[in-house]
């Protein structure tokens, strides 16, 4: 389908679904555009809800749409939230494409013919999405065993049909920028350069893999997840393959009670799992709906969570573990002003915003939640309308604490459908009193001290040669040279009484245990 033909067909179903009316509503309260919006209409039924009309259009444009869309729908505080429920509805239901050029992708991916790879090869896929499908098969490790796998394998051609629709992308957004207020709003432009962005990360399987091994690494230990393993011999830009997993998805909760999983633990063990990669790792699975989640039944790791597809993840830095702890803790003490002032401090608000009205839009939206019990607040609803209230004060919303929200609102969701009085407070408020704890005092010291060591063990012993150098090669004024001498002079002194410590230190712990040998007898027997 050339660019042209596909425009056409976007702008038939632009039209059949109205989503022009909407685009001309949004213009405002313009006379023109109020008749020109009801002209339009031209005998379509438009009865459905704009949301609705939207998700719809969205299904007949095709998978790269659908996934427009639910990136899209992850923008809460942009979104009105009737379009955000709808959108994040979408799902991805794409056939699958036929099992030979499955096979032909595999093997010119991996240079061998598919009987040499794999012991057995299931051509039938067991998933398909819009980027890729899933085959099971069997392969023969190194040791002559063999090994249940599961092969994850690229569409082909998706890289040119993306490009495609993401030029036609661009020209709306730029349109939409230019004409719409409410579209300005909405940074149309901003939203296609990340949805760019997340696709071509999912067109590249080494980095899904990578995102996994990372992932099942700072899990190992923990008795909570099963994460697959990588056969990075086996794994490509195009081709995944990866340990296979047996388990129930978790939305069979009938069948996984009856298979003996304690369904409370469950959820608790859901809310425990995603703080600690926030929290701990600050390297979190971004994408954890249930058709990525599956329970193990078997008795060894029974009731662990099996995590798949790992496309989307998201990574948190010191600061922004620090601004969500510190929000959450001052949020559960109805300390508006200290939330307030964060936002300021992080840089997100203009640092000219005042303090109080920030505080007082804060409150308005956060108050109501302590009419209800701890168990019924939700933390993701909490983050979401401190992002909608930021809006009004021109806040930036940092991409990597959207995929937050958007997975804290599907774990919670998962949390409270396996288990309705869970108090996700109560499951959350030790990783944030540990986080927070963990950020002061010596341990802190010690910790930064550790870290920085090896460049202090580099930087320290030239420095005596680098001053020298510069005094030698950078003639300054008769002042300066006097200071920089006394500053080298001081440096060797301070060096000479540090190696003075050092030696004494040694030599009196090394009197110590001579002693206690001597008084022991060690040399006598």
């Amino acid at each position: 389908m050339t660019r042209i033909t596909r425009g056409l067909f976007i702008a038939y179903v632009v039209f059949r679904f109205g989503l022009d009316a909407i685009f001309f509503e949004s213009l405002g309260a313009k006379r023109w555009a109020r008749w020109l919006a009801s002209t339009l209409r031209l005998g379509r039924r438009l009865e459905a809800p704009r949301g609705a009309r939207l998700r719809m259009a969205l299904e007949h444009l095709g998978p790269i749409f659908v996934k427009l869309g639910q990136v899209i729908s992850t923008r809460r505080d942009l979104l009105p939230l009737d379009i955000a429920d709808e959108l994040a509805k979408l799902q991805d239901r794409v056939p699958p494409f036929d099992s030979d050029i499955a096979v032909a992708a595999i093997e010119k991916s991996l240079g061998k013919p598919i009987a040499e790879l794999f012991v057995s090869f299931e051509r039938k896929p067991v998933a398909s999405a819009s980027i890729a499908q899933v085959h099971f098969g069997v392969m023969r490790t190194r040791e002559g065993g063999e090994r249940e796998v599961a092969i994850k394998v690229l569409r082909p051609g998706m890289l040119a049909a993306i490009d495609q629709d993401l030029a036609l992308m661009r020209w709306m957004a730029n349109f939409m920028e230019r004409w719409s207020q409410d579209g300005r709003r909405l940074k149309p432009r901003e939203v296609v350069a990340e949805f760019d962005k997340y696709l071509h990360d999912e067109l590249d399987l080494i980095r899904e893999a990578s995102s996994a091994a990372q992932l099942r690494r700072n899990m190992d230990g923990l008795g909570l997840v099963l994460i697959p393993e990588m056969y990075w011999d086996l794994c490509t830009t195009d081709v995944l393959v990866m340990e296979r997993m047996h388990g129930l998805p978790i939305s069979q909760v009938d069948a996984l009670r009856a298979a003996g999983v304690d369904i409370p633990k469950l959820a608790r063990d859901g809310v425990t799992l995603f703080f600690t990669q926030v929290f701990r790792d600050g390297f979190f699975h971004a994408d954890m709906h249930p058709g990525n989640i599956q329970v193990s039944v078997q008795a060894a790791t029974l009731g662990r969570y099996i995590s798949l597809d790992f496309g989307i993840v998201g990574s948190l830095t010191e600061v922004d573990k620090e601004y969500l702890a510190q929000n959450f803790a001052a949020f559960f003490r109805r300390d508006y002003k200290r939330v307030a002032q964060l936002h300021i401090e992080s840089g997100w608000v203009p640092a000219a915003t005042r303090v109080d009205e920030l505080e007082a839009a804060i409150r308005a939206v956060c108050e109501p939640y302590f009419d209800r019990p701890l168990k019924e607040i939700s933390l993701g609803m909490v983050l979401l309308r401190l992002f909608q209230t930021s809006r009004r004060f021109h806040v930036e919303i940092q991409p990597q604490l959207v995929l937050l929200q958007k997975t804290l609102l599907n774990i919670e969701g998962l949390g409270r459908q396996l288990d309705p009085d869970l108090d996700l407070w109560a499951t959350a408020k030790p990783f944030l009193e540990k986080w927070m704890g963990d950020q002061v005092g010596p341990q802190k010291l010690w910790a930064e001290v550790k870290k920085q060591a090896p460049l202090y063990a580099k930087v320290l012993p030239q420095l005596p040669v680098l001053l020298h150098q510069y005094l030698q090669h950078r003639p300054q004024d008769a002042l300066q040279r006097d200071v920089l001498a006394r500053l080298l002079a001081q440096q060797q002194r301070t060096h000479s009484f540090l190696q003075a410590v050092v030696y004494g230190l040694g030599g009196f712990v090394l009197g110590v245990l001579l002693t206690l040998a001597l008084a022991k007898g060690y040399f006598w027997h």
